[in-house]
């Protein structure tokens, strides 16, 4: 072999081991999922913190749909909304007016109970910016017995939940017109229990206290 022949030889070796060093410099590492840093999704800087109600804190909704101690069962939904909004320090932790679904717990038939009628409801959830999130209150219950026989929310009660209302809506003038307004929707309520069964009926409004915090997702 020439010297010439044998220079050729070592120049075309060179060329080739430069182009497998760059193939390999480009091919991707094993265990990697191909994925650029361009490619990855952007991680937020900060996640707004979630607004916590505190347990204990009064919850005051008015029922969409009436539930009765004759026709509704234990563990039998039932719409509703809130009369109020429900704020923690100067933010809103649920606005007026979110839907909430509320549950009967227990439910005494008149006929079937010697004449004494008995229904006890709670809250189960409420839906806040589209999400919606447990909820775990008190109960409202409301018993009685014999024809005429009116519930706590009845008249009386009608006014108490309306000043309570009125006084969240602006206070003082706000609590009178609230209460008035609630003494109606109780009268037109206790017509509802001229017979032995108890009826809660549409537009009453009811009151609750949570019993365990809720976090409520800021925006």
């Amino acid at each position: 072999m020439s010297k010439t022949t044998l220079a050729r030889s070592l120049i075309l070796i060179m060329i080739g081991l430069l182009g497998l060093a760059g193939c390999s410099q480009n091919s991707t590492p094993t265990g990697n999922s191909g994925t650029s840093e361009s490619q990855k999704p952007a991680v937020p800087f900060f996640a707004p913190k979630p607004i916590v109600v505190a347990t204990g804190t009064s919850i005051v909704v008015t029922a969409d749909q009436s539930v009765s101690s004759k026709t509704s069962n234990a563990g039998d939904h039932f719409d509703a909304s809130f009369a109020a909004p429900v704020m923690v320090g100067d933010k809103q932790a649920i606005p007026s007016g979110a839907r909430a679904i509320g549950v009967v717990t227990a439910a005494k038939s008149a006929g079937k109970f010697n004449g004494h009628a008995e229904i006890s409801v709670r809250l189960d959830s409420v839906t806040v910016n589209g999400e919606k999130y447990s909820l775990r209150t008190s109960s409202v219950t409301e018993a009685g017995k014999g024809r005429g026989k009116r519930t706590g929310i009845g008249a009386g009660g009608g006014a108490a939940f309306g000043a309570i209302v009125g006084a969240l809506a602006g206070g003082g003038k706000g609590a009178a017109i609230g209460a008035g307004a609630g003494a109606g929707a109780g009268a037109a309520g206790a017509g509802f229990t001229a017979d032995k069964d108890i009826v809660i009926g549409a537009e009453t409004k009811l009151r609750f206290t949570l019993k365990e915090p809720l976090e409520i997702q800021g925006k």
